[in-house]
């Protein structure tokens, strides 16, 4: 059996760059001349920046990252390794190369500081990077807070999320070595239209397994994918054996994110022409992630602004490693010290209820094993409506993160995030995918705080995408038809009993 390393609204405090043009040495927003006052800033990665007041900064004024950043580099205690299924010994790069292609198997083993973004895809990121940063000022005035609250927001990407940043430099490496076609899993579909909208880019077949809740949730996420030109199967699907075995237990199955990763995997251990590429969890994936963090700390320090609190929802964990590394990195050198809060669904909650073990990344076994939260590899979530962050585990880095204090976590149930969504959407005009639903009630939640205890609190959120194609969650929530869905405890007992056993 082929093994992988899984394993392995009031805008803008920043405005956007259509309102800006140049007329000879100076800088004019419509009739009016910008008129600022320049600081030279150098941040740990080596940009320069200039710190400008926060009316008049525009978006025109940051670069895309250049690099992506890797959090392994800075941590004085490094992440236990992936170890091979059988042997129980750490996994060698041949061991990967029946999945991935060979750039993508060094990213995700590197230690270096920086990795260089080719510039294929940097000129694939101009499609929509760099992605605005917004303050949240009629949510603020909502709530009657204290707090300043500002929100990265990656909705504007072609799929609507941050995953095509990983998508595009995933298809651009497999294309490099000749490959002809993908397979992957995706649970609320954010990653699988973002891997057909790359694809359709470079000339890759691209085979998707959805997971069967948000198959049926979400029928136009799987047409967008269509679009793209993806094969879309519904998962667990009878074209697998992981699948079937799934099917002959439970023939109504909701699904889960590790059936559908067992799936694919299959796939692509039996097909020469064919790769797997995975959109969260693993180290490379988090690594492309950070244009995300690299882009924000240059528009906070432009506008002179530090967060306090930094917060992200987490399911396998890429957005939220997206924006808060950098961060950590600057925390870890002293220059700022923000609390940094993980939210997850209740009725998934691996960080804040799961073991740090080594467990498979799929549900059938197939993958290396990785020291993550885990819930248990067989654990299959209740279907709530955040599709994506229905995974029995946590990505490896975050979960090492975790454990050395440099993060905190806690978990809201379902209903609340959408009570949240709702006074964000009726307040900054932007209906949130499902999943950053999390990170705004959490928001909500320290806003009112502040405004009981009068601290003047700056928050930074990861807005990872839009809601346009779970209105019918909405829907569900607006008839009054949600119910909470918690974690059963006996399940995950049962669950957590089959982790396999390893010595650490």
């Amino acid at each position: 059996m082929v093994t992988l390393s899984l394993f392995l609204a009031n805008p803008p405090s920043i405005l956007t760059s259509s309102s800006i043009y140049t007329k000879g040495e100076e800088q004019w927003l419509g009739c009016l001349p910008i008129k600022r006052k320049q600081i030279p800033i150098r941040l740990s990665n080596g940009y320069r920046v200039r710190a400008r007041s926060a009316a008049n900064v525009d978006s025109a004024g940051i670069e895309i990252p250049r690099q992506w950043y890797n959090l392994i580099a800075d941590l004085s205690v490094k992440p236990p390794p992936p170890l091979h299924p059988k042997t129980f010994k750490s996994i060698k790069p041949e061991d990967l190369s029946p999945l991935f292609p060979n750039e993508l198997i060094k990213q995700e083993a590197t230690n270096e500081r920086f990795i260089d973004i080719p510039e294929e895809v940097i000129d694939i990121y101009r499609l929509w990077r760099p992605t605005p940063l917004i303050r949240a000022k009629r949510l603020e005035k909502l709530l009657d807070t204290p707090a300043r609250i500002y929100y990265k927001y990656e909705g504007v990407s072609p799929a609507g999320s941050h995953k095509p940043n990983t998508a595009v430099p995933q298809v651009y490496y497999n294309a490099q070595q000749g490959i002809k076609n993908v397979v992957t899993e995706t649970g609320a579909g954010q990653w699988g239209s973002s891997l057909a909208f790359a694809c359709s880019l470079f000339g890759l077949g691209c085979e998707v397994w959805q997971v069967r809740a948000s198959y049926d949730q979400k029928p136009y996420r799987k047409l967008m994918m269509q679009t793209w030109g993806a094969k879309v199967h519904p998962s667990p699907s009878n074209i697998t054996e992981a699948g079937r075995k799934i099917l002959q237990m439970d023939s109504s199955s909701p699904g889960s994110l590790g059936i559908a990763i067992s799936e694919a995997v299959e796939i692509a251990a039996t097909n020469d022409d064919t790769k797997y590429c995975l959109g969260s969890v693993l180290n490379h994936v988090l690594l492309h992630q950070t244009v995300i963090g690299e882009e924000c700390l240059r528009q906070m320090e432009v506008i002179g602004e530090t967060p306090d609190l930094i917060i992200g929802c987490t399911g396998g964990g890429s957005n939220f490693a997206g924006l808060s590394f950098p961060f950590i990195r600057e925390k870890l050198s002293g220059k700022i010290n923000p609390v940094i809060r993980a939210v997850e669904p209740t009725a998934c909650p691996s960080l804040t209820k799961g073991v740090y073990a080594y467990d498979f990344g799929d549900t059938a076994g197939m993958t290396p094993l990785m020291k993550m939260h885990t819930l248990g590899h067989d654990f299959i979530p209740d279907p709530i409506h955040a599709g994506g962050l229905r995974y029995h585990g946590m990505a490896p880095l975050i979960s090492h993160v975790y454990e050395l204090g440099f993060m905190e976590a806690i978990s809201i149930p379902q209903t609340e995030c959408f009570q949240g969504a709702i006074q964000f959407a009726r307040s900054e005009g932007l209906i949130p995918a499902p999943e950053p639903t999390h990170a705004i009630a959490a928001t909500i939640r320290e806003a009112l705080h502040c405004r009981e205890t009068g601290e003047p609190k700056v928050i930074l959120m990861a807005m990872c995408g839009h809601g346009h194609f779970d209105l019918t969650s909405y829907d569900t929530y607006l008839q009054g038809n949600m119910v909470d869905l918690s974690f059963d405890e006996e399940k995950i007992k049962e669950s957590l009993a089959k982790i396999p056993q390893v010595l650490a």
